[in-house]
């Protein structure tokens, strides 16, 4: 790999840290159970802000009357959605400036233009989240949708920021056995990552409240047809969830199980990346999968040991962007080959 910073860098770099942000808020916003914060989009019951004083919360609970005022969960749901206002523009800058250095043949054009459609589309999820009553399907494309936003800026920034050198003999062959399984890894994260959305929007974390075993037993009885059923019917409300407990543990034992093949499928990614000769210097992207990888698993048995902490549940959120991201740039390195910004 070749550091070679093209015009923009700085930019990108920028956008990836509010992005974060916003994928934290989101978060937090669902784990303090503010969902439903603000009961309309993009306002808040009619407002521009939140109703603070005694006239406006008169008239919001006038308006929507089914939805007291909880200025407490209404904050981090129009925070949420400020921040997620500020990187929206971001992005459509970010377009526009490759559209005016379009003549250049390193400056990638379609991709700021693909983050565009995306973070548009994560509005759309962002008004359906609230409208249809925290519906988990729509949850689990908006959290899934944080996520592309989050991988593809980062994508963008190696485009950016560094060119793939060309391999050959020895270690274009080990690169070429590598891809294979950098990219099953990255589709078993991706699906791991989509569970734990599940888990989320239906409220399954604390199913199983102990670890290892699930209510005592190894294998407690659950209901797998009801636990992923993607066809149930919209609200009328989701806060909180509507599924009964044996359909919360089939959603939870899976999520575990996940957790297992995708430790394994990376932990063994890891050491071979670890394994890789000079001059490619892929161990450090090794040891920084494996680490990552550890703090995830010890975060997610610790969501279950201490009966889901907000603040070790939004840290298991984090390194789960974390190493998504690890991810794209493992899959960044081991397809060695120099090309033109797409």
């Amino acid at each position: 790999m070749i550091r070679d910073r093209k015009p923009g860098f700085r930019f990108v770099v920028g956008a990836i840290a509010l992005c974060f942000v916003v994928v934290i808020l989101g978060a937090w916003t669902r784990l303090v159970d503010a969902g439903l914060g603000c009961p309309d989009w993009p306002g808040c019951y009619g407002f521009a802000g939140i109703p603070m004083s005694a006239e406006r919360i008169e008239i919001a609970e006038m308006r929507f009357p089914d939805a007291p005022v909880e200025v407490d969960k209404a904050w981090p749901e129009m925070v949420h959605r400020y921040f997620a206002g500020i990187l929206g523009l971001v992005i459509l800058g970010l377009a526009i400036f490759s559209w005016r250095r379009r003549q250049d043949p390193e400056q990638p054009v379609v991709l700021p233009f693909i983050l565009l459609a995306v973070v548009t589309m994560q509005a759309a999820f962002g008004a359906w989240t609230v409208t249809l009553k925290l519906w988990p399907q729509v949850v689990v494309a908006h959290l899934l949708g944080g996520f592309l936003t989050l991988s593809l800026l980062w994508l963008l920034a190696l485009r950016l920021g560094w060119r793939r050198e060309a391999a050959a003999g020895d270690m274009g062959a080990l690169l070429q056995r590598l891809r294979p399984w950098a990219v099953v890894g990255m589709v078993l994260l991706v699906l791991q990552i989509a569970l734990g959305g599940w888990v989320s929007a239906n409220y399954a974390a604390l199913a199983c409240p102990d670890f290892p075993t699930c209510q005592g037993r190894w294998w407690p009885e659950a209901d797998f047809a009801h636990g992923f059923n993607v066809l149930q019917e919209v609200g009328p409300n989701y806060l909180g969830g509507l599924m009964y407990s044996e359909g919360r543990i089939a959603i939870h034992l899976t999520h575990r199980i996940g957790a297992i093949i995708v430790a394994l499928v990376l932990g063994l990614l890891a050491w071979r990346l670890w394994r890789t000769p000079r001059p490619w210097q892929l161990a450090p992207l090794g040891i920084t999968l494996a680490g990552v990888l550890l703090v995830q698993i010890l975060l997610g048995v610790a969501n279950v040991v201490f009966s889901l902490p907000l603040v070790v549940a939004t840290a298991h959120n984090a390194v789960a962007a974390v190493l998504l991201l690890v991810m794209v740039s493992v899959n960044y390195r081991v397809r060695a080959t120099i090309g033109k910004g797409a």
